[in-house]
């Protein structure tokens, strides 16, 4: 009965943290900004460790099923 949460949990987390990496990836790539008004050298390494922090919950809740 706890599994479908479970699952759309993780769902929802791995999603995120995908999205995250993709578009952070795609946005320093272009030498675009990935938050206004945030140094690139700031921005970055804070949106790839929150994306692989979801990554990380996403599979943390596969797990504990």
């Amino acid at each position: 009965m706890e599994s479908g949460p479970a699952i759309f949990a993780a769902a929802v987390f791995l999603l995120f943290g995908t999205a995250l990496l993709a578009w952070t990836g795609a946005r320093a790539r272009k030498g675009a900004p990935v938050a206004e008004g945030v140094r690139p050298a700031v921005a970055v390494p804070l949106a790839l460790v929150a994306g692989a922090a979801s990554l990380a919950l996403g599979v943390w809740c596969l797990a504990r099923l």
